[in-house]
């Protein structure tokens, strides 16, 4: 459950997600929001496109912690070269790899987010962001791994953390970088009613 306390009379919102940089970004806002992770088999969806599987694994984060009356929001990041996803490293030899294969080139980070209403209406969407890597030395891959930052990270890398190092440029919002889609969420938020005590 989060600590943050808030003076806006606003419902809590059910996180389905276990990041801490999700749960940063909302604590940023002063939204209210209790962490309930989704335990799925995230592996049976690799066989989609890498906007589609963001868009899935949110969808599916949001109805597997869903709760009667209760707003719920749910986002999932992918990583991606071309079509191609590269999910969170297995280990370090395979996140030395995912970081080469970036190195000196964009790729794109699509996530994903899935807003279920208390009402039961389920919004979902994708966003977007192109990232460039300046070329990546290996002493500084070696600096890198020893940190153990991007085990956890879809692509093998935390743009707000360590990682940004590496970042040359960011076409689209930081924000779906580093996991959810801020200003969109907001927007969504907005759009179905979620601030309506405070209209």
């Amino acid at each position: 459950m989060a600590s943050w306390e808030t003076p806006m009379n606003l419902p809590t919102l059910v996180l389905a997600s276990q990041s801490p940089r999700r749960a940063e970004l909302l604590r940023r806002l002063g939204l209210p929001f209790e962490m309930v992770p989704a335990h799925l088999d995230e592996g049976r969806l690799s066989h989609l496109p890498p906007a589609a599987m963001a868009r899935a694994l949110a969808v599916e984060k949001a109805r597997a912690v869903q709760r009667p009356g209760r707003w719920v929001l749910a986002a999932d990041t992918v990583v991606a070269l071309g079509q191609e996803a590269l999910g969170k490293p297995r280990d370090t030899a395979e996140n030395r790899a995912f970081l080469r294969r970036l190195s000196g080139r964009t790729h794109t980070v699509h996530t994903g987010f899935a807003l279920l209403r208390p009402d039961g209406h389920l919004h979902n969407e994708v966003v977007e962001a192109q990232v460039t890597f300046r070329t990546i030395g290996e002493w500084e891959l070696d600096w890198y791994l020893q940190s153990g930052e991007g085990l956890d990270k879809a692509g093998g890398y935390g743009a707000q953390g360590l990682g940004m190092v590496f970042i040359e440029s960011i076409q689209g919002d930081f924000y779906t970088v580093m996991g959810l889609p801020v200003s969109r969420v907001w927007q969504r938020l907005l759009e179905y009613g979620y601030f309506a005590s405070l209209a």
